[in-house]
């Protein structure tokens, strides 16, 4: 996955170094009972600074991630349907958007809820096995549009001393994510017919949902590893005073 995007996506969790203050809007306080609408300003604040690229930090401007590889199945058995999606490039993920902010700052938890109007996906697909009782195994483009998309991620941290300033660890990160309308489908295809491909289509559109479904777990699991990494690296660098005072 493009560490650009992940950065713009996740680092909305961390906060600045002082001479990067104006980027976030300002530090927030502990103290200060509407401390979560604090943040979800200066999160904000940040998304709207890293769209037209942030030099300083090392971010450039971009607008599409990248993910290596998702699969799904459909069946079992050796006719089971198994699809294989490479490269995959998804474009308008920095039209990305907090719309709520929940944090424990006492326990060092958050939970950031974010908003994506509109996903545009391609990738190379490959399948195998029998679909809708016809020998569906070849390769070709897919092609999705994702509509509305909401994620959720809460993380833990787990605060230490380093050089007279307090740093966060990370502990724990979840995250998941859905969307509310999706077209998909498939084309250029392999050792295939109009007919089949025809098909395919109906078949992906038709069960858009469940076939996300199915992609879920293993995206889950890639986008919590690399965010996992991430994550990591910034809260290392960035001190946890610099975002949280009193």
């Amino acid at each position: 996955m493009d560490y650009r995007i992940l950065f713009l996506v996740i680092v909305v969790v961390v906060a600045p170094t002082s001479s990067n203050t104006n980027i976030f809007g300002g530090h927030c306080s502990k103290q200060d009972p509407n401390v979560d609408a604090c943040l979800l300003k200066s999160f904000n604040n940040l998304i709207d600074h890293m769209k037209e690229g942030s030099p300083e930090l090392g971010i450039e401007q971009t607008d599409s991630i990248t993910i290596d590889e998702l699969s799904i199945a459909l069946g079992g058995g050796p006719d089971g349907y198994r699809a294989t999606f490479k490269d995959i490039n998804a474009s308008g993920v920095d039209e990305v958007t907090i719309t709520n902010v929940r944090s424990d700052l006492d326990t060092y938890q958050f939970q950031l809820t974010m908003f994506i109007p509109h996903i545009s996906a391609t990738a190379r697909y490959r399948s195998s096995g029998v679909l809708l009782l016809v020998r569906a195994s070849g390769g070709g483009d897919y092609w999705g549009e994702y509509e509305h998309v909401k994620a959720k991620v809460y993380f833990r941290g787990e605060p230490y001393e380093r050089d007279g300033q307090t740093f966060l660890k990370l502990k724990q990160i979840k995250l998941d994510f859905s969307v509310k309308d999706i077209k998909m489908g498939v084309e250029n295809l392999q050792n295939s017919n109009s007919v089949l491909q025809a098909a395919l289509n109906l078949f992906i559109n038709t069960n858009a949902q469940e076939l996300l479904k199915e992609m879920k777990p293993q995206l889950k699991r890639d986008l919590a590893e690399k965010m996992s990494r991430f994550l990591d690296r910034i809260l290392e660098k960035i001190p946890y005073d610099d975002w949280i005072v009193d």
